[in-house]
């Protein structure tokens, strides 16, 4: 009886230890949007290159999701997850000490590395450690609240240590949590054998899934000082567009794909993918141009963006973790997840026309509720809809696919949100308007185009998605598999 509970406290322990690595992504996630205009004043950088310490982060982390997912396979769960939390770890610290914003991205793009490979493992070590059904869903429940509060916990920390010590410190708070995480996973983690190498690993998908939106980043944020028609832009736009149909050609040759386009046939896949490419311009938009706003134009410091923000992460989690599946059990998954989009949508035009001398509770508060309610409508219904056009048995990569399509759809979202709104403000301040005036005016351009797509992604739901019959026996229990990509 002895042997057997501490065999159990040892699973919980561990469990402990997953959300601990999950907690870091999450922290991450959100920690960095309100500490950005501090990094730019730090680093003297533009708002264009500025989006580069979030992309560079987004793309490695979408990029090698799958590529990750599939090594764990062949080498091992608890290597993998103990691999990368150290690269995480070493990441984070390297993020702390960087001197200027291109050794900055560069570390976000390991901490990417890093944050991919522990993502991917969680989940699969998660369902190993418990026997039974039950155990398993009050662990996936416990995983849950951990992705979807660690989003609200993270703006607030990102703030606090970023105003009493300085944005330096974000990063390196990952140092002790990560060293804990590392040492207690190598006790407590089961050992999984991996199936070996000569399962067969797609190294050349990951490579382009990654170049192609690294290169169309870079290509539109130099696009506000090159030029959208130079011959610069154009010439990477036409690399770009080689590297996409370079890796299509490579994923229809390859015995294991990382992206099966077999999937692509199905129109719930398709259109899945469609929206979750979309609309989280709206989504990260809203965080990235948010704080901007809130610190550079009304005068908030960090806590209080961090603070300002709260509600809306607050929305989220309550309505993934408690609302959104029971409205997808009573109307289906389409009929939830396009009035999502509409809020979303409707979010960021009220945020488009908060003024230069706004007052939180009436300008910005009401739109970051309706923006908090529509997300957390969105993310369970959409994957739901892609799951629901393959094979039982493909399931699990019909989701990772779904999630790296948020990855990529944000990271290409910031940067063409980044360079119009810095666009439109410098056009302004040459033409003799005041420095607040031109950034609210370029942010509100930025709103604008965010809310446009969010509007074409609850087009193409409308358009392309089908009502996916599982979707209405989901379970509340499910949710928590269901929006691990909260922690994206």
């Amino acid at each position: 009886m002895t042997s057997l509970r501490s065999a159990a406290a040892r699973r919980w322990i561990a469990l402990v230890v997953l959300c601990v690595g999950q907690l870091m992504i999450v922290l991450d996630s959100t920690v960095v949007n309100v500490a950005l205009p501090s990094i730019q004043r730090s680093l003297h950088t533009d708002q264009a290159s500025l989006a580069w310490v979030i992309n560079g982060y987004l793309i490695s982390f979408g990029g090698l999701l799958l590529l990750a997912g599939r090594l764990g396979d062949l080498l091992g769960r608890r290597r993998l997850f103990l691999t990368g939390v150290a690269i995480f770890t070493v990441a984070s610290v390297l993020c702390g000490l960087a001197p200027s914003e291109g050794l900055l991205t560069a570390a976000r793009f390991v901490q990417g590395v890093g944050a991919a490979v522990i993502s991917s493992m969680v989940l699969g070590i998660l369902v190993t450690l418990f026997a039974s059904r039950e155990q398993t869903a009050r662990a996936m429940s416990v995983y849950a609240f951990v992705a979807s509060a660690g989003g609200s916990i993270g703006l607030l920390v990102g703030g606090v240590l970023t105003q009493a010590l300085s944005w330096h410190w974000i990063f390196f708070i990952n140092l002790p949590i990560g060293v804990a995480a590392f040492i207690l996973g190598a006790i407590l983690i089961p050992e999984h054998e991996g199936v070996g190498l000569r399962g067969g690993v797609d190294v050349w998908g990951a490579v382009l899934i990654t170049a192609a939106p690294a290169l169309a980043v870079y290509a539109i944020l130099e696009a506000s000082t090159n030029g959208w028609t130079s011959v610069r832009t154009l010439g990477m736009a036409t690399v770009t567009a080689a590297l996409v149909a370079a890796f299509i050609v490579v994923e229809s040759r390859a015995r294991h794909p990382l992206v099966p386009l077999r999937f692509f046939r199905s129109r719930n896949v398709a259109g899945a993918v469609l929206v979750r490419s979309l609309f989280p311009v709206g989504m990260f938009g809203s965080f990235f141009l948010g704080a901007l706003y809130l610190q550079h134009v009304l005068g908030y410091s960090p806590v209080g963006a961090g603070l300002a923000f709260m509600p809306m992460n607050l929305c989220v989690a309550v309505f993934s973790l408690l609302v959104t599946a029971r409205v997808v059990k009573r109307f289906g998954a389409k009929a939830t997840l396009i009035p999502g989009l509409g809020l979303m949508t409707t979010g960021l035009l009220l945020l488009a026309l908060a003024p230069v001398n706004a007052v939180y509770v009436m300008s910005v508060l009401p739109a970051l509720l309706v923006m908090g309610m529509g997300a957390g409508l969105i993310f369970m219904p959409s994957v739901l809809l892609a799951m629901s056009g393959v094979n039982g048995s493909d399931s699990g990569l019909a989701s990772g696919v779904a999630n790296v399509a948020i990855q990529m759809g944000a990271a290409v979202g910031v940067a063409v949100l980044a360079s119009i709104s810095a666009a439109d403000s410098s056009g302004l301040l040459a033409r003799g308007a005041s420095v607040d005036v031109a950034l609210t005016s370029g942010y509100h351009l930025g709103f604008v185009v965010a809310a446009g797509c969010v509007a074409s992604a609850a087009m193409a739901a409308a358009i392309v998605l089908r009502t996916a019959r599982p979707a209405a026996r989901v379970q509340p229990q499910e949710v928590a598999l269901l929006n691990v990509d909260l922690a994206a």
